[in-house]
């Protein structure tokens, strides 16, 4: 028997420790929740770390994560799964969802909103009582796995009414809320990912916080540490600074030349 038969969630399990730092008591919460196997909604804005804590708790509770990032063309038969011609005719293929709730996976939806609401509605069964996922095009209804949660996420920053979650949806969820760190553990942070020193590191931090205040004055977000880390790697790998900056955040940021002479100025104001 092959690997893939013996284990249909090996190609989803996390070997090695995904670099985490607590923003303050979302580990503690988040076990608990686990613990109720509790649909939860992690909500903040892009590149603070959602996806990475996710990793890291799917890491620590010893649970395969499959992760699907959504958008406007996904269908609910890319979540559930769908009919295909294989070399013995027709043959039903479990999609990522079916397979996680069979199995016993963590399933995280990054970006839930950008998927239509007629797709995601087939998610209501599993965040109630039933934990029932109905394949209708199989005739199967698939009761979920005693290890089975479903975690999604969202940046309520920037969505248009129109991609906002509706009530019937959201309240199936508990929600955990995140932000950029405090400026010492961005700093940290960005020092571990990029393998930069702690003050290069620090002046990163201190172009993303000011460039913060300029959301909803003219930015839709501001840097993000994700931004930081990219970065910091290009410096390490000696591109300078200016150059890095404006390749990962000014340039990546905006289109405006009034908002890209404003990151400009944050920039120099750092490293001259």
């Amino acid at each position: 028997m092959n690997a893939a038969v013996a284990d249909p969630l090996a190609a989803y399990r996390i070997e090695t420790e995904p670099f985490y730092r607590p923003a303050g008591n979302e580990v503690a919460l988040y076990r608990q929740a686990y613990s109720h196997r509790m649909p939860l909604i992690l909500k903040g804005p892009t590149g603070c770390g959602k996806t990475r804590f996710v990793e890291h708790m799917a890491w620590s509770l010893g649970r395969p994560l499959v992760t699907l990032a959504c958008n406007e063309d996904m269908t609910a038969s890319d979540l559930v799964g769908r009919y295909l011609l294989d070399a013995d005719g027709t043959a039903w293929h479990d999609g990522p969802l079916t397979l996680a709730v069979r199995h016993g996976a963590i399933c995280y939806l990054d970006e839930v909103v950008e998927a239509r609401q007629d797709t995601t509605v087939v998610i209501h069964p599993l965040t109630d009582a039933r934990r029932v996922l109905p394949l209708d095009k199989k005739g199967e209804l698939v009761r979920a796995h005693p290890d089975f949660q479903l975690v999604v996420s969202y940046n309520p920053g920037y969505q248009s009414s129109a991609k906002d979650m509706k009530p019937s949806t959201r309240q199936r969820f508990a929600a955990l809320e995140f932000d950029y760190p405090d400026r010492a553990l961005e700093a940290e942070i960005v020092s571990h990912e990029a393998q930069v020193g702690l003050d290069l590191a620090a002046r990163l931090v201190t172009i993303a916080r000011c460039s913060r205040e300029l959301k909803q004055r003219g930015l839709d977000e501001g840097v993000s540490t994700r931004m930081l880390i990219y970065a910091g790697v290009l410096i390490r790998d000696g591109v300078t600074p200016r150059e890095s900056c404006e390749m990962t955040m000014t340039r990546a940021l905006t289109d405006d030349p009034d908002m890209a002479s404003a990151l400009r100025g944050f920039v120099e104001a750092q490293f001259g």
